[in-house]
């Protein structure tokens, strides 16, 4: 089965090209990635010994049924960037003790896998009976377990554990995360009226979910709590406030407070309130401003936080200043002229607010010295005076160099401003199309411009500046993307797109990825592309969303239906973000073929808003096939579990036919058995994508290979190329994919 791999690995040439794909490196070239793939570790190594041991049936080791014990490891041998590849599907072929071994590793190695990885292998655990060993699994990975089979006796012990994950990945699945805190106040026995410090060490994260009142009343501990907190709401910052402020805290009341107990607050000391810091010592305060500064100007603290901390300090030090002094004054440099020296000082804000900084620094000094005084966490005052001075400066536009300097201050340009701009470099798109920088309206003017000077955007720079920004782009510079570079991008995250990219980025994304292999491979990279746009999934806005958003983009229905044909076993994230309309025209037995064994999840998810409208659609019956409660059954009512907390006990996959798939003759396997190169995916993730074309590539069919196991979730074979039709001569090249999830092919290029 390897002769098809021995030339191109002499070559090193790289797969087959698209037409109009540029042309490939000439033979026997070691280009920079493909050097980099082959030097990575035991990735290769990986993926040869994994592929030959699942390939035919004396197969042993990793293939379920055999347990031959020089290949029980491999799987937990892979490192932590392989790892991050984790498919649902081909890790279901993993027997028992090898998918333990798996989930282990990925605790060990603290893989960040996301929620849709997450849900599917939480429901493959259960299956085989895991859970159990919950403290050897990933914090993050107990988020997702199926709450109703957790033993009282292990109740503490989970909720300790489960609460270490990142809880920002239940976002999707609300009933999961009220059935968490409902679990974890069960272990305290019920709502307390003081959460004391040892229910606090139990809750963890949870409190982030508390409201103000149980926050403001709690043990002093409760600052370990927050300091976990992405960000805090209104209310809470308040109740932070009043905490700090009483006194009862390990700083004690704030005249008492020294540099190194504000230090130990960590991000939590940038929500203080002016009004605390005005009864801060004076050294104190200026010891901690000094360090804020050093910490933002190094990267260890974000910009962000560092300006809401410095806005906040400095208006507690503000004096009012009479309309008399002002006239007297004017805009005179009271403070003496800015310098190099100056700029240098962590303290050069509090000498100099924005009034002074208009007044003190002159034009040579700013051209000279623009990124250091850039490092400072400015005020948004304080940066419009800048721009201001800028603009006087350049006023046909900033020279390109410049643009590279002032990424903290792009959110202040029109987009008429950035059409000034002459952006040649690469480089330069990337620092002003960082995630936080440029806004969202911004990132046409600044890619147009670059396209103007024959830029293009390739694979390499959609990584750099990711998928967000695809969300922004004008649809005339999404359909300018060839579709091999989409393709060797592979799967961005396009979630938070509204619906006029929507459409455009849909049909690009099926341009690309229509001529994939099989329905799993298509799935994979098209899944992102499947989803509404964030004014259907709940999601607060950015902007204001049309009144009434017209319901297309993402897949339709009849592409639904043939991905639960396909047994595609769609994870709950990514369900929850389908079209609700479209949802709704789904029967109980589609989308239960589509889910596969994550039809539990819906359970966890039943309060989503595309979730709730669905099942309040079905009749009562429909709601007995998923195991709800039908009291609420019908157009006002909701679905409920049919009895005690969530249950998401995974339901037997749906295997079908899948002959009337677009470009696909095959039947589905009587074995369960996957289509051949996707039934190495169980190891090829961990191939590095430069040399992932040879696992196609090298192969010239089907090939027998491992049975499936006792927890295998079901699969289909599908050996047709070119799914949802053919793209042309280059049909059917893109079905496998790498580590980060891309396609056959080298990761890209700048």
């Amino acid at each position: 089965m390897f002769s098809g791999l021995e030339a191109p690995i002499v070559g090193l040439t790289g797969p087959p090209q698209d037409p109009g794909a540029p042309a490939p490196a000439p033979a026997g070239t070691l280009t920079a990635s493909l050097i980099a793939g082959v030097l990575r570790s035991s990735a290769l190594m990986l993926f040869l010994s994994l592929a030959a041991h699942c390939s035919g049936p004396q197969a042993k080791g990793l293939c379920p049924g055999g347990t031959d014990a020089s290949r029980a490891d491999l799987w937990a041998s892979a490192n932590r960037s392989q790892l991050q590849g984790f498919w649902c599907q081909p890790a279901s072929q993993l027997p028992r003790d090898q998918l333990s071994a798996l989930i282990r590793r990925l605790a060990s190695l603290q893989v960040p896998l996301q929620a849709w990885q997450l849900g599917c292998l939480a429901n493959l655990a259960s299956r085989c009976g895991l859970q159990d060993d919950f403290m050897l699994h990933p914090p993050s990975l107990l988020l997702f377990y199926n709450l109703s089979q957790l033993r009282a006796d292990d109740c503490r012990a989970f909720i300790r554990r489960a609460t270490q994950g990142d809880l920002e990945l239940l976002d999707h699945l609300p009933d999961q995360r009220v059935a968490l805190r409902r679990a974890a106040l069960a272990c305290l026995a019920g709502p307390l009226p003081r959460l004391r410090a040892s229910d606090l060490q139990l809750l963890g994260v949870l409190v982030c979910d508390m409201d103000a009142s149980s926050i403001a009343t709690a043990d002093p501990h409760v600052l370990e709590n927050l300091q976990c907190c992405p960000q805090l709401t209104a209310d809470q910052r308040t109740a932070l406030n009043s905490l700090l402020a009483g006194g009862r805290t390990q700083l004690g009341p704030p005249g008492s407070w020294t540099v190194e107990k504000l230090q130990a607050l960590g991000p939590l000391a940038t929500y203080i309130s002016p009004h605390l810091w005005a009864q801060v010592q004076e050294a104190v305060g200026l010891g901690f401003f000094h360090s804020v500064v050093a910490a933002c100007r190094t990267g260890r603290l974000s910009r962000h936080e560092a300006r809401r901390f410095v806005s906040s300090f400095l208006e507690s030090k503000a004096k009012p200043v009479s309309s008399g002094h002002r006239l007297r004054t004017g805009r005179a440099c009271v403070r003496g002229h800015i310098t190099a020296a100056t700029l240098q000082d962590d303290l050069f804000l509090v000498h100099y607010d924005c009034g002074q900084l208009e007044s003190c620094l002159d034009s040579r000094v700013l051209t000279a010295n623009l990124d250091p005084l850039l490092q400072h966490p400015l005020p948004a005052e304080c940066q419009r005076v800048v721009k201001a001075k800028l603009t006087q400066i350049y006023p046909g536009g900033l020279p390109e160099a410049q643009l590279r300097l002032i990424t903290s201050l792009v959110y202040l340009y029109s987009g008429a401003e950035i059409g000034q701009w002459n952006i040649t470099s690469r480089d330069t798109v990337v620092a002003l199309l960082a995630s936080d920088v440029a806004l969202e309206n911004q990132t046409s003017a600044v890619l147009q411009k670059f396209l103007d000077h024959n830029g293009t955007v390739s694979s390499a720079l959609l990584l750099a500046i990711g998928g967000a920004r695809l969300c922004w782009m004008s649809p005339q510079q999404i359909q300018t993307i060839p579709p091999q570079e989409l393709r060797l991008a592979g799967a961005l995250d396009v979630s938070s797109c509204p619906q006029s990219r929507k459409d455009v980025l849909y049909t690009k994304a099926q341009e690309a990825f229509g001529s994939s292999r099989t329905p799993a491979a298509y799935y994979r990279l098209m899944r992102p592309y499947l989803g509404e746009p964030w004014w259907w999934a709940g999601t607060p806005p950015k902007s204001p969303a049309p009144a009434h958003p017209r319901p297309v983009g993402g897949a339709p229905a009849e592409e639904l239906r043939q991905l639960a044909q396909a047994n595609i076993s769609m994870d709950i994230d990514t369900f929850t973000g389908l079209n609700p309309r479209v949802l709704q025209s789904l029967d109980v037995s589609t989308v239960i073929a589509l889910l596969g064994p994550n039809v539990g999840d819906l359970q966890k998810a039943r309060s989503h808003p595309a979730v709730r409208s669905w099942l309040r659609s079905l009749s009562s019956s429909a709601l007995g096939q998923l195991g709800l409660d039908t009291e609420h059954a019908g157009p006002t009512g909701s679905a409920h579990a049919t009895s005690g907390l969530p249950s998401t006990t995974p339901q037997a996959p749906h295997l079908a036919h899948t002959s009337g798939l677009p470009g696909n003759a095959a039947q589905a396997s009587t074995s369960g058995s996957l289509w051949t190169p996707l039934g190495y995916l169980p190891l090829a993730v961990a191939l590095p994508s430069s040399l992932l074309w040879l696992l196609h590539w090298g192969t010239s069919g089907p090939a027998p290979h491992c049975s499936p196991g006792p927890c295998t979730l079901g699969s289909v074979d599908v050996t047709a190329s070119g799914w949802l039709g053919s793209q042309g001569s280059g049909a059917g090249k893109t079905g496998l994919l790498g580590a980060a999830g891309c396609p056959l092919g080298m990761r890209g290029r700048l």
